[in-house]
């Protein structure tokens, strides 16, 4: 181990576990904290998902907190309610103000020691582009992670033409950061394809997934329940490229058959989720319920009361890529039998027969799906979660990430 180990995360959608979304930078920084790293995230107090402040006070502009040995820097920027220019803005507000945060907060805290590694972790690249320039700055090691594939998911689904000058220069600009980058970490398990087409060298590459804290996720063995309901829960963000309009019509469809024990409940926030309410009113559709986003500590029990949980995604030609969604390795972790809606190139429901899958845009089949989960014996529901959490447990322990992760931050401070 290096005896200097400060590390600096530059990720816009960081959260604590008081809050609702992706905790993957808090579970690794928690273990790294262990392996004697010096952790600082600096993150956007206003929300993605619920469009307010949660973290500080009308006139603060930046406030340092610590979470179980983490140093959260909150930053305070542009709000917005819905993707239009306030959302660039807030972006923009992010990007700018970090890296101008970052210059200072050694020297107004002395006890912020200053980086040897710096990660900018996607999804847009100007947090990664003002945490190149930081490692620049502080002449630290630096570190890109790409959680998601922009622009080319705009381009796949339609939003933005390739040849759209915005794009032009989105492109211009992840080329730029995926050549000066020491090490590139993909969540994606084929995202390396895109990435070497761009010119880069596979052996900088780093595959680290989404993976799940076990310590959160008890593995108790369902049982059954006296509650006359089968609950189908979907739990995540409510976005296009979820194309949950879908589950709205399988809603339709079993709703039409009479099953009128099975219940639809979508958990979370997003810009789609106004679309998806009107969708249902307008179906007259009493089986479906949403629900507010839920912190991140409230995940487990949340799914606990779920019969079986859905990941939905549209057929777009991103997920050839493969996906890594935080929801899928929840579910898996709560020995839960999953749905998985489209057909990404790692299909971890069908590879470990946790589930069905089913082709995206589908509404019958879907409803046939949730009709045969409903109606196949328990015992065999609880196999199917069982195989599940046996997979999770062995590929997605965030304590094995996190070591891997290790390797890959020595790698690059000590090359």
């Amino acid at each position: 181990m290096l005896a200097s180990k400060s590390l600096w995360i530059f990720n816009q959608y960081a959260i604590t576990p008081d809050m609702p979304g992706g905790s993957r930078h808090y579970d690794l920084s928690k273990e790294l904290v262990k392996y004697g790293y010096d952790v600082t995230i600096f993150a956007s107090s206003f929300h993605y998902t619920r469009h307010e402040e949660m973290k500080l006070f009308r006139n603060e502009r930046w406030r340092i907190e610590i979470v179980n040995g983490i140093r959260f820097v909150w930053i305070k920027n542009f709000g917005y309610q819905r993707n239009n220019w306030r959302r660039i803005v807030n972006i923009l507000s992010y990007t700018v103000g970090s890296y101008l945060l970052a210059r200072k907060i050694s020297k107004v805290k002395h006890n912020v020691p200053i980086p040897d590694v710096v990660i900018g972790s996607s999804f847009h690249l100007l947090a990664v582009l003002s945490a190149f320039f930081v490692a620049k700055y502080y002449q630290s090691g630096f570190i890109m992670e790409v959680r998601d594939l922009w622009p080319q998911t705009l381009v796949d689904l339609g939003t933005l033409k390739a040849q759209n000058p915005i794009v032009q220069l989105m492109y211009a600009i992840e080329k730029f950061l995926y050549l000066r980058a020491q090490r590139i970490i993909t969540l994606l398990p084929l995202a390396d394809r895109y990435i070497i087409a761009r010119g880069v060298n596979s052996d900088k590459i780093v595959w680290i997934p989404n993976g799940v804290d076990l310590c959160k996720f008890p593995n108790v063995k369902a049982c059954p329940t006296s509650k006359a309901d089968f609950t189908v829960m979907y739990l995540g963000g409510h976005c296009q490229t979820d194309g949950l309009h879908v589950l709205i019509d399988a809603a339709k469809v079993i709703s039409d058959s009479k099953y009128e024990q099975i219940r639809f409940c979508l958990v979370g926030d997003g810009p789609e989720k106004q679309k998806l309410i009107e969708q249902r009113d307008e179906l007259n559709l009493n089986n479906t319920n949403f629900n507010d986003s839920i912190p991140k500590s409230e995940v487990s029990n949340f799914i606990s009361k779920s019969d079986v949980c859905l990941v939905s995604s549209l057929g777009i030609d991103v997920y050839k890529y493969g996906l890594s969604f935080n929801k899928l390795f929840d579910y898996l972790a709560t020995s839960k039998p999953i749905i998985m809606i489209g057909n990404p190139a790692n299909n971890i429901v069908k590879e470990v027969k946790c589930g069905f899958s089913i082709p995206a845009n589908d509404p019958n089949a879907l409803a046939n799906a949730i009709i045969t989960l409903y109606q196949m014996p328990l015992e065999q529901r609880l196999s199917m979660g069982e195989r599940g959490r046996e997979y999770v447990e062995k590929h997605h322990d965030i304590r094995t990430l996190a070591d891997k992760l290790s390797k890959c931050i020595e790698e690059v401070n000590s090359g």
